[in-house]
């Protein structure tokens, strides 16, 4: 009881100031009628909100670690910087291996050669064939061992396998590294995978490509845009909640890997009629709204209506109200149904009731 009575205490503290600038604002002539703000009912995007909190991941994340012991040679990043995929990270000390492909790659032209000598002369029947297949068999050997070598190079080149960022550098040139030492980290950062759980409740209205916004402490002021892209396949028994992963565009970087975010998901888009929730009038369990007949001189009529979600200062239409209909939004406590009113002006996203007010108090004065 208490709340109801600050509320209404609040709410009556604001309304009468603007009952009196209603009352003011009008030229003498123009007082026989009830002066009004009006309002359109608007045909906009709605939705059911769910709030959840989601942790950042990234699009795609790697650390590259060693696979064998050798030297540190060569560097080719820094901290934080941008790579492209394929690029050479870094490189470590490989010139055994280097000799090792060397020679057997003279081995191989060498046993190439002879399987030509050979094969020219089996054409004449001058060699068997027998010699022929066995030197065949030892060049394919050779190439073999080449590829083999080749590969383990590959060990010695750590390059980017996706474009993305770099992490901090905590190695240097001539460091030994071992099987599994960790050298860099790299994150692909242009869309970000946000995780949130929500109770097992919603599972049955969830589905890929439901929108959502997202918010961080990091930047308070902006909103982030994104959608979902898949829905945990297993309910947590402890929580009785489903993770859902969604995506966010990250075009900036600005966000990153870890960060903490407040989730609104939007549930069972549509399309609804919107109305300010002033212009709604309780009457026990049911509601009204006082819709103004501009063809008959802004008469008056007081018509039920269906109300379905709310939000802050914005009510849903389900039935009674056609998009475009002019409703009075402020001054409903004076107007009755059947009257004609005098409308000061329809408030919009353009046009707010503080500029109306205004400009009729000027024309007053004037």
């Amino acid at each position: 009881m208490t709340t109801s009575r600050t509320s209404f205490s609040g709410a009556w503290r604001w309304l009468a100031p603007l009952c009196l600038l209603l009352a003011v604002s009008l030229p003498l002539a123009a007082q026989d009628r009830t002066a009004v703000i009006g309002a359109r009912a608007a045909l906009q995007p709605w939705s059911d909100p769910l709030e959840a909190l989601g942790t950042l991941r990234a699009d795609e994340s790697v650390t590259l670690s060693a696979t064998v012991t050798e030297l540190v040679a060569e560097l080719n990043f820094r901290d934080g910087e941008a790579v492209e995929a394929g690029r050479m990270l870094i490189r470590l000390e490989d010139g055994e291996e280097q000799a090792q492909l060397r020679a057997a790659q003279a081995l191989r032209d060498e046993r190439r050669s002879a399987v030509e000598r050979l094969t020219q002369l089996q054409s004449r029947n001058m060699a068997p064939r027998a010699d022929v297949e066995d030197s065949q068999a030892r060049l394919r050997q050779v190439e073999a061992e080449i590829q083999g070598l080749e590969a383990r190079l590959t060990n010695y080149r750590l390059r980017a396998p996706f474009d993305g960022v770099v992490g901090f550098r905590n190695i240097s040139v001539g460091s030994l590294v071992t099987p599994g030492t960790e050298l860099v980290t790299l994150d692909k950062l242009d869309v970000m995978k946000l995780d949130f759980s929500v109770p097992e409740l919603y599972l049955a209205i969830l589905e890929p490509g439901l929108p959502l916004s997202a918010r961080s402490v990091a930047f308070p002021d902006e909103l982030f845009e994104g959608e979902v892209s898949s829905i945990g396949s297993r309910i947590d028994p402890v929580s009785r909640s489903v993770t859902i992963r969604a995506e966010i565009d990250n075009p900036e970087l600005r966000l990153r890997p870890g960060m903490l975010m407040e989730v609104i998901l939007q549930r069972s888009p549509r399309q609804a009629v919107v109305v300010p929730e002033a212009a709604l009038i309780p009457s026990g369990d049911r509601q009204y709204v006082l819709v103004i007949d501009e063809s008959d001189e802004n008469r008056v009529e007081r018509r039920e209506v269906r109300v379905g979600e709310r939000r802050i200062g914005q009510a849903e239409i389900l039935e009674g109200l056609e998009p475009d209909e002019l409703i009075v939004s402020h001054g409903v406590q004076r107007a009755r149904e059947g009257d004609r009113v005098q409308l000061l002006g329809i408030a919009d996203d353009e046009t707010s009731i503080r500029e109306i007010l205004e400009a009729h108090r000027d024309e007053g004065d004037a």
